[in-house]
């Protein structure tokens, strides 16, 4: 975790620095005490104001300052950790070459800590052999690459290059460089998204579900030092998930086999994932053609998945599900928690504003199986599963 951390972030020439001032706000929000040291390209991006702002430390620039920490030395044994995003391709290629012209590039020949790098640049840069190159030799040293992303570049084009998300960069430093946390050493299966049950080859049954709660979840549980593997449903949701394992499933019974082969060997299981309830009986192995007459699609029930986990559960073992009601609300979801033999259950109620699927916000109350109720207000997906991860922690791992 973060937290309590000496992190020194680097800033080089891109227009991705936009992101770093996000990415230093986060990380001093999760308790890191962050200096930041700017190249003078960098200043032509970003306000230096803004950054000793938000950091709660002046910026640093000149080589030459004598002022405060500007002594490259000192600065390169203070550190935690050393942060370089954006990494720009001249910076990259300075820092394989062993270039001290500026303080960020003293401050990282003198580093004594991890160092890890987060690239940004156009497409056509990324791909140059002498980047590769350079990127191939920077590893050699020791340094942390963070994969760049695919998308929308400043020239225009769309491709490889963009820096990593401030979200996904601090996913990258706890689950490979800050691996401590109360859920260090555990297992995390998580279920999410809809699941499609075809009809034919072209339609299916399914539901509105976005997976973007079990998303956040599954990132929560990692953040807190769990290794987690992800069952994904059909979903739109960003999938830069950097050290989480992800399943990729269609329908039920894809989502019921892999669940079945993975729990036993998990310690927690949530299943955040709105399964069908029902499936065809058969599917057609060609479009099914419009005529005059009335349709009919004979169903069958899917196996329940949390259901099944329940009735396998050893000792040890945390079974966590989901209820999204639109009557009886608690006492359906009791009736749940005690059915499935959960040990908590994470009651949604489409009832409630800004709750229920699609949506960025959720209002829950979680359900212990000793009978403890733990309501909580509508908040953003990535906060419920703060509350939700807090919770199992405070219950079974405190």
């Amino acid at each position: 975790m973060p937290q309590g951390k000496k992190i020194i972030v680097g800033i080089t020439g891109s227009i991705a620095a936009y992101k770093t001032v996000l990415l230093v706000r986060e990380l001093v929000k999760q308790g890191a005490e962050v200096k930041v040291i700017m190249t003078p390209a960098a200043r032509d991006f970003v306000s230096p104001l803004t950054l000793a702002t938000l950091s709660r430390n002046p910026v640093l620039s000149g080589l030459f300052d004598e002022q405060g920490w500007s002594n490259h030395v000192m600065l390169g044994r203070w550190a935690d950790l050393f942060l370089v995003a954006p990494l720009s391709c001249n910076t990259m290629a300075k820092m394989a070459r062993g270039g001290c012209d500026n303080l960020l590039l003293a401050v990282y020949l003198s580093a004594t800590c991890p160092v890890v790098l987060a690239p940004a640049m156009d497409e056509d840069m990324w791909r140059h052999p002498s980047t590769r190159a350079n990127l191939e030799l920077l590893e050699s040293f020791g340094n942390k690459i963070i994969p760049v992303g695919t998308g929308d570049l400043a020239s225009g084009l769309t491709g490889e290059g963009r820096m990593a998300e401030p979200e996904q960069i601090i996913g990258y430093l706890r689950h490979y460089i800050f691996k401590q946390g109360p859920l260090q050493g555990k297992k995390a299966l998580v279920t999410a998204g809809p699941t499609y049950e075809p009809i034919d080859p072209v339609r299916f049954i399914g539901n509105h579900s976005s997976g973007k709660m079990g998303i956040a979840v599954a990132k929560e549980l990692q953040q807190r030092g769990a290794s987690v593997t992800l069952v994904l449903g059909p979903s739109a949701a960003d999938l830069s998930l950097p050290g989480i394992d992800i399943i990729r499933v269609q329908t039920a019974e894809q989502m019921f086999t892999a669940c079945r082969e993975r729990f036993p060997a998990s310690d927690i299981g949530v299943m955040a994932a709105a399964v069908a309830d029902y499936t065809p009986v058969v599917t057609a192995d060609r479009k099914i053609k419009k005529t005059g007459a009335a349709l009919s699609i004979d169903l069958k029930r899917t196996t329940d998945i949390l259901k099944s986990l329940g009735e396998t559960k050893r000792e040890g073992q945390v079974l966590l599900g989901f209820a999204l009601e639109t009557d009886q609300e608690k006492m359906n979801a009791l009736e749940k928690l005690e059915k499935k033999n959960a040990d908590l259950i994470v009651l949604n109620s489409l009832n409630d504003p800004g709750a229920g699927f699609g949506k960025d916000t959720n209002k829950i109350t979680i359900f212990a199986r000793d009978g403890r109720e733990f309501p909580f207000e509508t908040k953003s997906k990535n906060e419920v599963a703060a509350d939700i991860v807090d919770t199992l922690i405070r219950l079974h791992y405190a």
